[in-house]
C-alpha cells in the first residue's frame, strides 16, 4: 500500500497533480498549480487574484483564495469570504457535473451572503441573484463552462456581468 502525501505537519496532501476544477489527474500527468494556502491578502488583492481564477475557469482556485481571506481576515468579513468561498465550490461543482451539489453550493453561498453589505467593490446583491439564477439553471440541467458562467465580482473581469 502506497504511503500517504503529508506536508511539512504532517496533514494529507495529494501530490497527484489537479485540473483547472480540482480534480486529481494520475501521477505524472500535467497539471494546474495549487494555490498556496495560508496568504494573507488586502481586499483589493484577494479579488482581484479570485477575479483572475474564475476568468481562467478556475473557481476551486479561486475559492481558496477566498478561504484565505475569511480564516486570515477580521471575524466581521467573515461572512462575505465564506459566502464567496461557497460561490466559488457551487460553481467548481456545477462545472464538474454535480447537479446536486454545485445547485445546493451555490443556494448555501447565496443565503450566507443575503444581508451582507457591500464591501471592496463586490454587488452583494447582484451575486445573491446570480448564484440563485444559476442554481435554478443546473438544477434544469445546463451545462455549466465555469469561465463562461464566472461572474464579475467587481471592476474588470472578462465573466459572467452581474446585473
Amino acid at each position: 500500500m502506497k504511503a500517504r502525501d503529508r506536508d511539512d505537519e504532517g496533514r494529507a496532501r495529494s501530490a497527484r497533480p489537479r485540473d483547472g476544477l480540482g480534480r486529481p489527474l494520475p501521477y505524472g500527468a500535467p497539471g494546474v498549480g495549487r494555490q498556496p494556502e495560508g496568504v494573507v491578502r488586502r481586499p483589493a488583492e484577494t479579488v482581484a487574484e479570485a477575479q483572475r481564477l474564475l476568468d481562467d475557469g478556475m473557481p476551486f482556485h479561486a475559492h481558496e483564495v477566498f478561504e484565505d481571506a475569511w480564516k486570515s481576515g477580521p471575524a466581521v468579513e467573515a461572512p462575505l469570504w465564506r459566502g464567496l468561498a461557497q460561490l466559488a465550490v457551487g460553481l467548481t461543482h456545477a462545472a464538474r457535473g454535480n447537479t446536486v451539489g454545485g445547485a445546493r453550493l451555490l443556494r448555501r453561498g447565496a443565503v450566507g451572503l443575503a444581508g451582507v453589505d457591500p464591501a471592496h467593490g463586490i454587488d452583494v446583491a447582484a451575486l445573491v441573484r446570480w448564484a440563485r439564477e444559476l442554481a435554478d439553471r443546473v438544477e434544469a440541467g445546463a451545462v455549466v463552462d465555469a469561465a463562461r458562467e464566472a461572474p464579475v465580482l467587481g471592476g474588470g473581469g472578462r465573466g459572467r456581468r452581474l446585473e
